[in-house]
């Protein structure tokens, strides 16, 4: 009976942010659209390697998804602390639905061609720029209670992660049944149950400035000026940036290790990304399930440790079961990162800045890894995709290292803030009391 009431209660913590009625709805639309998501990035590398045998063109595909979101994100951070992040969500999930039905028409009538992906790469690029900083932001307006947002950012993770581990897998089966185009299809149709959430949400509409041209790049250096003004945000930014740029950048390389490596066909590339889903799944349950963000500080560098270390040995591996072992690793060790620096971020940053700091973060996630993805792509072609591996997994430890060094101080930085929101409640009165003496900058 005792065991029962634990687990009932570990459920209860792991799902607390579902009580809200527009995050329950938010959660069930995207947890159908992101497996169709999920199906169309594993299908389109897979297609570009198949239509070209090329290690190069598959990182050029890769850059030219990614690279609108390194330029663009610092505008749409601006722009999210201004528009109606509701609308700006329903806008990006209808055009990404368009975005997703050409591709289908095109490799259902075999009539698509590398300049097609390209193009169409660029377009979907341009749409996440304004949608991720938008969506991350949105937490805040659909979670009423601000100590639930690390549950409900560790949710979106779960969900994100779930749908990691089935769509990989399903679009490795029908690629192996049928042709790409299948895939595009059904990606295509999940967009209709997330615009179908966000039409039944009730949504406030908070006060938003009113926009002036003049202001936009003077909003912009002030919020590069914040974020990279204050060092807990600094080297957290900095280390996603080190991260993906190099360890994040092993997604590129599957298709080849898979192919080339492992020796196996579709089927072995998809549950290697599925497994890579698993490992980050799990992370994410993990983290759903603290009732607190104390201790995180701490994730954050072993995390990317234990992303950079799945990489080193998967480098030296030609077995089948050790590499999907190790893409459970090395799924965890990314999503731990992201999400921990993610909910830290949220919860430090303040809030009139909140759509500015997201921006940078998913700079440092999403915009860099062009230049991850292009530099996996040359590198491969010249060492092989083992060697590459291994170069990335040390830049990821070494990247951690840095940053457990600072930490000391970061945590002595922080700690008002965590003060001031009740974080560290037991020290809560006394501080309110000591705040000037204690914290004279703040």
């Amino acid at each position: 009976m005792a065991r029962f009431l634990f687990n009932s209660l570990k459920i209860s913590t792991i799902f607390r942010s579902l009580k809200y009625r527009n995050y329950r709805l938010f959660f069930s639309g995207q947890s159908i659209s992101l497996i169709g998501t999920w199906m169309q990035r594993i299908t389109m590398p897979w297609l570009v390697y198949n239509m070209t045998g090329s290690e190069l063109l598959l990182g050029i595909v890769s850059f030219a998804g990614q690279i609108p979101t390194f330029l663009l994100s610092p505008f749409a951070g601006v722009l999210s602390d201004r528009w109606n992040r509701y609308r700006v969500l329903l806008v990006t999930q209808i055009i990404s639905m368009i975005q997703a039905s050409i591709l289908a028409w095109l490799a259902l009538t075999g009539k698509i061609e590398i300049w097609h992906i390209v193009v169409l790469s660029i377009a979907m690029g341009c749409i996440n720029a304004f949608d991720v900083p938008s969506r991350h932001s949105f937490v805040i307006e659909m979670v009423e209670n601000r100590e639930d947002i690390g549950n409900a950012i560790a949710l979106n993770s779960m969900m994100f992660n779930g749908a990691r581990l089935v769509g990989p897998s399903v679009a490795g089966i029908i690629l192996a049944a049928t042709n790409a185009g299948i895939c595009f299809l059904i990606n295509a149709i999940s967009y209709v149950f997330v615009i179908l959430s966000l039409l039944f949400m009730s949504v406030k509409s908070p006060k938003r400035k009113i926009i002036s041209e003049t202001r936009i790049l003077a909003e912009l250096r002030e919020g590069l000026s914040y974020a990279f003004g204050f060092p807990p945000i600094r080297h957290i930014l900095i280390l996603l940036t080190a991260v993906s740029l190099t360890g994040m950048s092993y997604q590129v390389l599957m298709p080849v290790y898979s192919s080339d490596v492992l020796k196996g066909g579709s089927e072995t590339y998809g549950f290697l990304m599925g497994a890579a889903g698993l490992g980050a799944l799990a992370g994410a349950i993990f983290l759903a399930s603290r009732t607190t963000i104390l201790g995180l500080g701490r994730l954050i560098p072993a995390s990317a440790i234990l992303l950079g270390s799945g990489l080193v040995f998967m480098s030296v591996s030609r077995i089948n079961s050790v590499a999907f072992l190790l893409m459970i690793v090395i799924g965890m060790g990314m999503m731990l990162q992201s999400a921990a620096s993610n909910t830290i971020l949220q919860t430090i940053t303040d809030d009139d800045k909140r759509g500015r700091v997201m921006s940078f973060y998913t700079m440092a996630i999403m915009g860099t890894a062009p230049f991850g993805s292009l530099l996996a792509g040359a590198l491969a072609k010249a060492f092989g995709s083992q060697w590459t591996a291994f170069i990335f997994g040390l830049c990821s430890i070494t990247g951690a290292l840095i940053f457990l060094r600072k930490l000391p101080e970061l945590k002595i930085i922080v700690r008002p803030i965590y003060v001031k929101l009740g974080v560290i409640p037991e020290v809560a009165e006394g501080m309110q009391i000591s705040e000037q003496s204690a914290n004279p900058r703040m």
